[in-house]
C-alpha cells in the first residue's frame, strides 16, 4: 500500500517526531511505500513556551519527509494537497495530540477524500488534552467526522473517543517501544559521562508542566532520606512551575540532593540519563499513555507511575514498577524506598525483559494497514 503520515519528524523534536520516524520505519520494513509530510513551522512562536522546537542533536535514524505545513498558514495546507494529489496514496496517517492541529488535518482529508478517496487514519497520542483550551471538545468532533479510523494507544484514551465518536472505527494498541534511541551502555559508563558520582539515583525525565506533579515528587524525598541515601535527577526543560520548583527544593534543604537539568536532551544523549538511573519517576496528576514509561522500558529501567489514565495499563506492579496514588509524597517515597530496600533491581529488570516485547512497531503496523482496508468489517476493540 501506499501512505502518507502527517506529523512533525526531525529536526522538530520530542516524542511525536520520534514516533513519526519509527511508524515510517515499520511500514517501509513491511513492504509499503511511505512518505512523510511535516511541518515547517509547528506553532507561532507566542504560543510556544520553551526554548525552541527543534532537535539540537542529531537524527538517529534519518528518514525522507516533506516539510511544507504551517499549522496556521492555509496557503501551506493548499500546497499540501497539490503533492499528495501527485502521490495519490491510499491513506493518510495524521499523528494527534492537541485540537490546534484539527484545522489544518480537517482541510487536507476532506479535500483528499473529497476528490481522491484517500483514507485518513488517526493516531491518537491524546484525545482531551491536558491543558484545556476553548472550544477543543467542538474541534474533536469536527475533526474526527472525515476519518475511515482511529488508533489508540490506552484504554483510557479508547475511552475519551467513545464518548464523543461511539461508532467510529478504532483499534486500541499499546504504545510501542521507542528502540530507535542510542544502545545502552553500564550505569559506570553512564554516571561517568554525565559527571555524576551517586550510588543511588531516581530519575525524572521530560518536558515539566503543570500536569506532570513534579513537586510531589520533590516533597518525596526528605522521606526517602530519612531511611535511605538517594540522589534525584530532574531532567527536562521547564514550560511551567520553575521558580517554584527551585524554591521548594530550596525551602527542604534539598540542593545537594536534587540535581536539576533545565534543558531538552538531544536524541544522542537520551540514553545516558536513563542508564545512569536505578528507577524512573513519573509522578503525574493526568496522563493518557507516557512515551517516557516506554523509554524506560527500552532500557529496562522500572518506573514509579500513577493510577491516572493509561500509565497502569503498562505497569505490573511489583513486577516492573510501582503503581502509585497521584498528589500523594509518601506513597512515591514508599516505592522508591521498597525497590531499594528489596533490591529489586535484578528481578525488576528480568520482567521488563519478558514484558516489553508485547509493545511492538509491528502491531502498530497492522493496525494502520487494516485501517486503511475498506469498512466492512467493525474494528471496535
Amino acid at each position: 500500500m501506499r501512505f502518507v503520515i502527517v506529523g512533525p519528524v526531525y529536526p522538530i523534536r520530542g516524542g511525536i517526531a520520534q514516533s513519526v520516524t519509527q511508524l515510517y520505519k515499520t511500514l517501509c520494513d513491511s513492504g509499503h511505500s511511505t512518505h512523510v509530510l511535516s511541518f515547517k513551522r509547528l506553532y507561532p512562536s507566542v504560543f510556544f513556551p520553551g526554548k525552541t522546537p527543534f532537535e539540537s542533536g542529531k537524527a538517529l535514524y534519518k528518514i525522507p519527509s516533506n516539510a511544507l505545513l504551517d499549522s496556521v498558514n492555509p496557503w501551506t495546507w493548499i500546497q499540501s494537497i497539490r503533492w499528495l494529489k501527485s502521490l495519490q496514496p491510499d491513506a493518510l496517517i495524521f499523528q494527534y495530540w492537541m485540537p490546534f492541529f484539527i484545522p489544518c488535518y480537517i482541510f487536507i482529508a476532506f479535500i483528499s477524500k473529497l476528490f481522491w478517496g484517500i483514507r485518513s487514519i488517526y493516531i491518537c497520542h491524546n484525545i482531551v488534552p491536558h491543558e484545556r483550551i476553548p472550544g477543543d471538545l467542538l474541534l474533536l468532533k469536527l475533526g474526527f467526522r472525515f476519518t475511515d479510523g482511529l488508533i489508540t494507544q490506552s484504554a483510557s484514551v479508547r475511552n475519551e473517543l467513545m464518548k464523543i465518536y461511539p461508532n467510529q472505527r478504532t483499534i486500541n494498541t499499546p504504545h510501542p517501544i521507542y528502540n530507535l534511541l542510542p544502545h545502552p551502555v553500564s550505569k559506570m559508563e553512564a554516571r561517568k559521562k554525565l559527571g555524576i558520582k551517586r550510588k543511588r539515583l531516581i530519575l525524572y525525565f521530560g518536558i515539566i508542566r503543570s500536569y506532570k506533579g513534579i513537586q510531589y515528587l520533590v516533597k518525596a524525598m526528605p522521606i526517602i532520606l530519612q531511611k535511605e541515601s538517594v540522589h534525584c535527577l530532574i531532567c527536562g526543560e521547564f514550560y511551567d512551575d520553575r521558580e517554584d520548583t527551585f524554591k521548594l527544593i530550596q525551602d527542604l534543604n534539598l540542593g545537594s540532593r536534587i540535581l536539576v537539568r533545565d534543558e531538552f536532551i538531544p536524541n544522542e544523549s537520551v540514553h545516558l540519563y536513563f542508564c545512569a538511573a536505578d528507577i524512573v519517576v513519573l509522578p503525574y496528576l493526568t496522563a493518557t499513555q507516557s512515551g517516557v514509561v516506554q523509554v524506560a522500558f527500552n532500557y529496562n529501567r522500572p518506573v514509579v507511575v500513577t493510577r491516572v489514565g493509561g500509565l497502569p495499563e503498562v505497569v505490573l506492579d511489583g513486577k516492573t514498577g510501582y503503581i502509585v496514588p497521584p498528589k500523594d509524597p509518601g506513597a512515591i517515597a514508599k516505592a522508591v524506598l521498597q525497590f531499594y530496600l528489596d533490591c529489586r533491581t535484578v528481578p525488576f529488570e528480568k520482567n521488563i525483559r519478558s514484558e516489553k516485547k508485547k509493545y511492538s512497531w509491528k502491531r502498530m503496523g497492522e493496525a494502520v494497514e487494516m485501517l486503511a482496508k475498506p469498512d466492512n468489517v467493525s474494528l471496535n476493540s
